[in-house]
């Protein structure tokens, strides 16, 4: 979040409201913990990014989640997977319901722009956040991030992604997530990382950042630092950072507190969900 509250990517696109059908810097597929923690990051350095998702995170069957940093006591997964997506949204992620259907790869430039793919959705409708546009059409981006468990249907018409067979599939990447195919990328379980929420999240987030790496966004420090901290010892803030005065922080504290605070005050109203196998 920016200072005066705003979304710290709102800034960046201040003509997404007047052309919807502008290309997205990055589409993730899948709102998992993997998918939201790569798109927190995106947004937050000012990439245009939309998270495509058809709320089939295998998190929600979780009864009780024990091993997420910060809660040593767990906590309810499906009010995690809720507060991840409310991080997102503050960061200036748009979110679209539906299932991406196929990818394919398009000539940059092609209609003067610097999209590299185009992804295709089915079902659901437009809950896009910021701009309130329907992007239930094809959609054109730069960035890809496959974060879908092993759902790899929609990938297959693109030349150079590399599918394991291990029972499951996977896409085959190096350890930031790259695949073979320039701008693709896949993060978490996706890219065989652990079946564990924290190892998802934080690949998802690596995921983000080596993006940010490649678009030229510099050394991003996810950071907020007491005011002088840097500029007292004539020292330039760092990208992605910012310096914070004393009622400043005290004012994000008490409205960080508050959201727990208002978070938590019930149990989550969703049912539990469980193996669908034992739903008949």
């Amino acid at each position: 979040m920016n200072g005066d509250g705003t979304p710290a990517g709102a800034e960046a696109h201040p003509d997404r409201e007047r052309d919807s059908t502008a290309p997205r810097d990055v589409v993730v597929v899948g709102g998992g913990v993997a998918g939201l923690s790569a798109a927190v990051f995106t947004a937050r350095q000012g990439l245009d990014t939309l998270v495509i998702d058809d709320d089939g995170s295998l998190l929600r069957r979780n009864a009780h989640l024990e091993n997420f940093p910060g809660f040593p006591l767990g906590v309810d997964a499906r009010r995690l997977l809720d507060l991840l997506g409310e991080q997102a949204e503050n960061a200036g992620t748009d979110r679209l319901d539906g299932r991406a259907t196929r990818i394919e790869q398009v000539d940059v430039g092609g209609v003067d722009d610097d999209a590299r793919f185009v992804v295709e959705v089915d079902g659901g409708d437009a809950d896009d956040r910021t701009d309130g546009a329907d992007r239930s059409g094809p959609i054109r981006t730069r960035h890809v991030v496959a974060a879908t468990k092993n759902e790899v249907g929609y990938l297959t018409e693109i030349d150079g992604v590399g599918i394991l067979d291990r029972g499951k599939s996977y896409v085959d990447t190096d350890e930031r997530g790259r695949t073979g195919v320039d701008g693709l990328y896949a993060a978490g379980r996706l890219a065989e990382k652990a079946h564990q929420a924290a190892v998802c999240a934080g690949h998802g987030a690596e995921v983000g950042v080596t993006i940010l790496e490649e678009d030229d966004r510099g050394f991003y420090h996810d950071w907020v630092a007491p005011e002088g901290y840097f500029t007292d010892r004539d020292r330039q803030v760092p990208p992605g950072c910012e310096e914070i005065g004393d009622d400043e922080r005290r004012e994000r504290e008490e409205e960080s507190r508050e959201a727990i605070r208002e978070r938590f005050a019930a149990p989550h109203p969703d049912p539990q969900e469980t193996h669908p196998s034992l739903e008949e």
